[in-house]
């Protein structure tokens, strides 16, 4: 795949997002359809309630419409093109319904915990079903320690790993631009490593969603204009389970995303430590949230975050590849 494929792969995301936003933008701003803000954030970011939701929705059309078309192109139309793109779209649905209770139903909390999670265990199994028709490997291995050819062992992983990056993804989308910048940095590494591999297929999808997240982020630095909402959050986060699972690295996400791992143990270690000692480990989480609390405005917990990130898959790039 030659660079100015890959230009014009991120090129296409891009427009895509940047010409239709303000559409977006307009459209959910004339018929008053915004976030709302939960009581118990921080109380400066009631300042934000009524700020445009399900950006998302853009970044998935962009990386759905470029993916295929940069795929026939190139003669990269793969089953694993294409798994890959519906995983991205079919977890930006359930995000969908989530924020489409939330902002035109009015009901804050979105779908039941229990809704969300057998909608994203029936995806799961359908990336499953598709992945074991692709005569592909049931394969699992933890690298020095052991490797198991087990169907049950690879099926719950599978399901753990796409439910919990999604769901980590979204606990980290709490401040705007924060999961645009880091997303752009995990799917930019995973696309270098798709490369190396020679997956040109997975490489398109990843500098697709480059793309999308790069214009998107125009719209989404601070002060936002929108959100990218559960419908993006979501996505981003089951895509790079996908892609790090077909790559056949799925370990490499605990450290490409570790800033997703460490967002969602701060949400759990605080919930067992409240539940159990009754007190807090962090003035609030997620941990974004934790630095807003000392003082730290949205900038700094971003541009912070971001070189984390960018830090954590530099590593991974250097040591293994």
């Amino acid at each position: 795949m030659e660079l100015s494929h890959i230009v014009i792969d991120i090129a296409s995301g891009a427009a895509i997002v940047a010409i239709l936003m303000p559409f977006l933008i307009g459209y959910l701003v004339a018929h008053k359809e915004g976030q709302s803000i939960r009581e118990e954030g921080p109380k400066w970011h009631e300042k934000k309630s009524g700020t445009p939701t399900m950006g998302g929705l853009l970044i998935i059309l962009a990386t759905a419409v470029t993916s295929i078309w940069v795929g026939a192109w190139q003669g990269q139309l793969t089953h694993s093109l294409l798994i890959t793109t519906f995983v991205i779209i079919l977890y930006g649905c359930i995000g969908f319904i989530d924020d489409f209770i939330k902002v035109f139903k009015k009901r804050n909390l979105g779908l039941r915990a229990w809704q969300k999670l057998l909608l994203q265990i029936l995806v799961g199994a359908i990336f499953l079903y598709v992945y074991n028709n692709d005569s592909l490997q049931f394969n699992f291995t933890i690298p020095g320690v052991f490797s198991v050819d087990s169907v049950i062992i690879f099926t719950l992983f599978t399901m753990f790993w796409l439910v919990g990056f999604s769901n980590a993804t979204n606990l980290t989308d709490g401040l705007d631009g924060l999961l645009g910048g880091l997303g752009t940095i995990s799917y930019a590494t995973y696309g270098i490593i798709s490369l190396y591999q020679n997956r040109y297929d997975l490489a398109v999808v990843c500098f697709a969603v480059v793309g999308g997240l790069l214009a998107f982020l125009v719209f989404n630095h601070k002060p936002a204009k929108i959100f990218m909402g559960d419908v993006g959050s979501l996505a981003l986060g089951a895509g790079l389970a996908a892609i790090s699972i077909l790559l056949g690295r799925y370990w490499s996400l605990l450290l490409i995303g570790l800033v997703y791992v460490i967002e969602t143990a701060s949400v759990m270690l605080q919930v067992f430590s409240f539940k159990v000692f009754h007190r807090r480990i962090f003035k609030m989480t997620p941990i974004h949230h934790h630095f807003e609390m000392l003082g730290w405005n949205e900038w700094k917990v971003d541009i912070v975050f971001w070189i984390v990130g960018l830090i954590c898959s530099g590593i991974y790039l250097i040591l293994f590849m």
